[in-house]
Parts: C-alpha cells; structure tokens; sequence
C-alpha cells in the first residue's frame, strides 16, 4: 500500500570538516574487507563489484573519521550493471551495507534516461546506461561521491486504491555532490520511490489542502519504473526506498556511485584500443558493456549549450487544463 504522506525533515550536514569524536555507532572500519562482506565481492548477480566496495567504504571512512557522518550504514550504487536479471527481475545494482552489524543488500534501482536532441543524443536504452554526465537538464547519471541530505515531500495527485480516491506525497531525498558531482543541487539529484502519477482528469475536492485555487486536485494512474530509467536521479521500489529513507532521516551517510568520468574514458578509450579491460585493471559490468559497445562521459561544458539552446528553441506551452473528471 503506497503511504508517501510524511512529511520528512533532516538537519544540515553543517561543515564537513568540523572536528568532533567518532561516535560508537559508525565504529572505525578496518582497512581490511571483513569476511562476512568478502562472500558478497564479486561480480555476479546479488554481488559489488571490488571497485564499487573499495570506493564506497574509502568515501565512508573518510567522511566518519572527518566527523561528518554518524550513520552506521553507507550506500554504493554500480550504474554499469544491467536493469534486469537473469530471472527477468530488476537488476541488483544499490547497495545497503551496515558493517557493524554485518548486513549486506542489494536492491534495484534506475539510472538516468538522458535525452535525444537534435544537436544530439545521449540517450539511454532501458536495459544498460551508455553515457553519463553532470550536466544541468541532461537526465543522465554522474558518477562520484555524495552525501544524503534532506528530504522533500510534494502532492502529486490522486490515484484509486483498493475502490478509493487516495492522496499521493512522493518524498524526494536530496543528495549533497563533491567534486564531479558538485552540482547536485542544481541538477536536484537525490533518491525517490520508483513511481510517478500520470494524470488524466481533475475533480473538485475543495476541502483537500492540496487543492489548487479553484479547489480541483488532479488524477491519474500510478505507475511503477522500479528498476527502470529516471530524470538521472537514483529511484527505488516502494519497500527499499521506505528502508533507505528510515535509515537517514536525521542521520545522513555517504554513497558512492560507480563509474566516474575517468573510468567511463578509460574503459572507452580501452575498448577502441581493442585491450581487455582486466589487463587494464578497469572494471564494466560484462552483459552490459557488449549491450552499448563503449561507454561515453559528456562533459557539462559540451552538453550545457547544446541543452540550453534547445530549451531557447522550444516553443511556450500552452497552460495544462486538465479535463473534468467523470
């Protein structure tokens, strides 16, 4: 049953960099991969990739021995792999992992669509990611390092559940970017459940606080893209997202996401040079990298134009008036 009603709140990260004392609960983490999350390294299905790990955990320890994070679980996410599964299931490509109490899960989750633009395309198929890129309008996955910040949560409409008329909040989880992925908050990434509203009519519901001026709210079905494509934020199945967004509420961690622009040049410029990567020492999901070819990064300074002028060039909407519904 869909619930996305509460209303979240988390407090600001603050500096980074302030000094403050390891708290008992992110207890310091051995260089060394324990051997309970050793069995799932690998590069099977259900299994993180040692690059994703060793990233992830380094961006983790870093940040709780730097006395930003507290939280005993961090996130990873490998934007390489597959949407689905063998089994025709979506594709285990986000990590939850809680060391101190030894849990390891891997869940579904989409990646960004990117856009076909007549300047352009930088696209994305549904099963595999091929570009990726951090900028501003392009829908597209960047890779690097964040940290969960603040939550959101806005009406979307109405939807029919179980005969009834019911309201749905989706909460959006902002994610804080360094380095390459600075610019989260402009781009408005984050983590959200995998489902939208498309609308089809609006009725009267003057007594709705959502309703608009005229004290219409809008209807429609909901759909469901677990495992899917997005607007190059990281989304999730109902269940999971409830789970994550338990976990952070108040009490923000770090993820990491796989690849950066070096790797995705890397692995490219290996593929055209005919190397294999292992005798590079480069890492892309296998099923994935024969489905696309060859990865491409799309910098935000050769993407930003080329979306900016196409936005110049769209005409202005006409203004939404949703039918009556009956």
């Amino acid at each position: 049953m869909i619930r996305w009603t509460k209303r979240l709140t988390i407090a600001a990260l603050g500096a980074l960099a302030a000094a403050a004392p390891m708290p008992a609960e992110a207890t310091p983490l051995s260089a060394e991969i324990p051997s309970w999350l050793q069995q799932h390294v690998g590069t099977g299905e259900g299994q993180i990739a040692p690059v994703v790990l060793e990233r992830a955990r380094a961006l983790y320890m870093e940040q709780v021995r730097g006395g930003g994070i507290q939280n005993p679980c961090y996130l990873a996410m490998d934007a390489t792999r597959p949407s689905s599964s063998s089994t025709g299931g979506p594709g285990q490509r986000f990590y939850i992992i809680c060391e101190a109490e030894e849990s390891f899960r891997a869940v579904s989750s989409g990646y960004g669509s990117g856009r076909s633009l007549p300047a352009a395309d930088f696209s994305n198929e549904r099963e595999c990611a091929q570009n990726f890129s951090n900028a501003e309008g392009s829908n597209l996955t960047m890779g690097g390092a964040y940290l969960t910040a603040e939550t959101r949560t806005s009406f979307k409409g109405y939807f029919t559940e179980d005969g009834e008329r019911v309201p749905f909040h989706r909460t959006f989880l902002l994610f804080d970017g360094m380095g390459e992925t600075d610019n989260a908050r402009e781009r408005e990434i984050g983590g959200h459940v995998a489902m939208f509203l498309r609308w089809q009519c609006r009725f009267s519901a003057p007594d709705s606080p959502d309703a608009d001026a005229e004290g219409y709210v809008p209807y429609g079905n909901l759909v469901n893209y677990t495992g899917g494509r997005s607007n190059g934020c990281t989304t999730w199945s109902e269940e999971v997202a409830e789970d994550i967004m338990s976990r952070v509420e108040g009490d923000p961690t770090t993820l990491y996401i796989y690849p950066e622009s070096g790797d995705i040049t890397a692995v490219a410029d290996a593929v055209a040079g005919q190397r294999p990567l292992s005798e590079e020492g480069l890492y892309w999901n296998a099923t994935c990298l024969g489905a696309i070819g060859s990865p491409r990064f799309w910098t935000r300074e050769t993407l930003r134009p080329i979306i900016d002028q196409w936005r110049a060039s769209l005409p202005e909407p006409a203004p939404l008036e949703l039918p009556i519904c009956p």
